[in-house]
């Protein structure tokens, strides 16, 4: 596994970094960033809502968002202020009263009139970062501006990417040390990926890491021709970091286009053309961007087996030794445990139904494929499971450190799937396949939020839900997990044995995980509401399902104990 060759905008900064942000959800009452703390658990320690009493919640007040596009955002808590984005650009960014909704500022971006035109799947926006005084958003005409977090004011104002070639960036950015980190999307236009690191207090890029290698760095050699330049894997969901090891940890995308006959054998004797690095997790060196190890999960894929899903940190007791785990549920329906320290395979089960592969080689670390079930050049792979939206997709799971349990929103979904002919052309969409999403898996559901032991790689228990598309988990010390769904049901469970202790409903749809916070000795449950468009209407009559089980909407409402 060797690093390929960043490319280094601005020298290495000999000075000593300033750290960020020293707030863990873990350990203190606010919620800083996307994940709730650097290692993305979404885990809280506070406990004041619990088992007993869960069922007392009551509204505290309700914010109306503006917006009717699907509602992503994670809010982020810093003191007694909540900041919180919308869809469609995002529209708006407030910054909230986090006692009782009121405004104390609202920030609306200028952005281009054609910029809906070269986003995939949705105009979400999944929330923004805070550090150092500054709100750091970003955009899905791909820029990146800094907020004064006090007033709104916009500090300074980047271009990430041009977004006319087909990006966009839907996801929070990471801070890191002195820097402020961001991906961006595109798997579906035929971008190249990267990853990009900026000075906080001047938006000055620091390093750019391609995360296809192009001619002379090591990995090239897995492309066929010149397929690397249009090759996916982009960036656009979220990181983590371990301050330890001061290794950041980000994924990569679909190989680009799905079609596999473009970028190597068209076989599932896949020979030179595994496509690095795409559908991989990467560690990455935080000062330098460097690339310090990869483990690709999906090699050539050619499922859309999208590899962003988030990397979850935890130091798990394996075999009687503790280990730096790095834990990930992959669209590829197998759940990952990895040593964070330098990507060698742990352990690797299927958490959900899974046919296109008969397990993962323990020796290689490559899916132990079956033939019949990989899609070629105008030859259908018919009933694969999961489909393309994966055993989980990008709603975020949790890990409880009191439990020792992931909370994984799961789907129970497969695909008929075949390549054809396409060609390339810049800003639009470019697949090279084919597809019917239109299928149900056994069982008479169509998602379940699971609990999984990362440590047995066994399923614990699980709720079944009718519908796809679930909001992510959120876990708590007070033996609680919340979770949201289509119909806009917010729910709270028993951690350990799965009973729903609580439930109410918001009258729109819950895509993102809830989040938990304290002001004044009282803890809140706040979670963002806005029913899903995009992604379900590519699931033909199981998407419209989605889309008429609740109404439009654009709300943040959060909960506290009543008497």
């Amino acid at each position: 596994m060797r690093p390929i060759t960043r490319t280094l905008i601005a020298s290495m900064l000999g000075a000593t970094f300033v750290a960020a942000t020293s707030a863990n959800a873990q350990s203190g009452k606010e919620w800083t960033m996307y994940g709730g703390d650097y290692a993305n658990t979404r885990y809280s320690a506070l406990n004041q809502i619990n088992t007993k009493n869960v069922g007392k919640l009551r509204v505290a007040w309700i914010r109306s968002l503006g917006t009717l596009e699907s509602q992503e955002s994670t809010p982020v808590v810093v003191g007694d202020t909540m900041y919180v984005s919308t869809s469609s650009g995002p529209r708006y960014v407030f910054a909230l009263n986090a006692r009782d909704g009121t405004i104390k500022w609202k920030y609306e971006p200028e952005l281009p009139r054609d910029f809906m035109s070269t986003v995939c799947c949705g105009l979400d926006n999944r929330g923004v970062a805070y550090a150092n005084g500054r709100v750091f958003v970003t955009r899905l005409d791909a820029k990146m501006v800094a907020l004064d977090a006090n007033t709104g004011k916009e500090l300074w104002s980047t271009t990430v990417v041009d977004y006319k070639n087909g990006h966009a960036i839907t996801s929070p950015p990471l801070i890191v040390k002195d820097f402020v980190v961001t991906g961006y999307a595109g798997g579906e236009y035929g971008v190249r990926g990267a990853l990009q690191a900026y000075k906080q207090d001047s938006g000055e890029m620091v390093w750019k890491t391609h995360t296809i290698p192009g001619p002379g760095e090591p990995g090239n050699e897995t492309w066929k021709g010149e397929s690397w330049k249009v090759g996916g894997g982009s960036t656009w969901y979220v990181g983590s970091y371990d301050p330890k090891l001061n290794l950041v940890y980000w994924s990569t995308s679909n190989a680009g286009p799905w079609g596999g006959h473009t970028r190597g054998n068209d076989s599932s004797d896949v020979g030179p053309y595994t496509n690095l690095h795409t559908a991989s997790q990467l560690a990455f060196d935080a000062d330098s961007g460097k690339i310090v190890w990869h483990y690709q999960m999906t090699p050539a894929d050619v499922w859309d087996y999208d590899g962003v899903n988030e990397a979850v940190l935890a130091d798990l007791s394996i075999a009687g030794r503790k280990v730096p785990a790095l834990m990930r549920a992959d669209r590829n329906g197998f759940f990952y445990v990895l040593n964070r320290e330098n990507g060698n395979l742990l352990s690797a089960e299927p958490f959900v139904h899974v046919n296109w592969a008969k397990g993962i080689d323990k020796a290689t670390g490559r899916p132990i494929e079956d033939p019949t079930k990989r899609p070629q050049l105008k030859k259908w792979a018919r009933n694969v499971c999961p489909n393309l939206f994966g055993g989980k997709n990008w709603e975020p799971m949790s890990y409880s450190l009191q439990t020792g349990l992931v909370y994984i929103p799961t789907f129970n979904l497969c695909m008929d799937i075949a390549g054809k002919e396409e060609e390339y052309e810049a800003g639009k969409f470019y697949l090279a396949s084919e597809f019917d999403l239109d299928q149900a898996d056994g069982g008479g559901h169509l998602s379940e939020l699971m609990a999984w032991d990362p440590v047995a790689q066994k399923r614990v228990w699980g709720i079944k839900e009718d519908l796809p598309i679930l909001g992510g988990a959120m876990s708590t010390a007070g033996g609680l997990m919340f979770y949201g769904d289509p119909r806009g049901i917010v729910k709270g469970v028993d951690a350990k044995t799965g009973a729903i202790l609580w439930k109410f409903g918001v009258g729109t749809g819950i895509v993102q995980s809830p989040i938990t916070y304290m002001i004044d000795g009282k803890q809140y449950l706040a979670v963002v509401a806005g029913r899903i468009k995009g992604p379900p209407s590519f699931l033909g009559k199981i998407g419209q399902r989605v889309i008429d089980a609740s109404a439009e909407g654009g709300l943040v409402i959060a909960f506290e104990l009543g008497q």
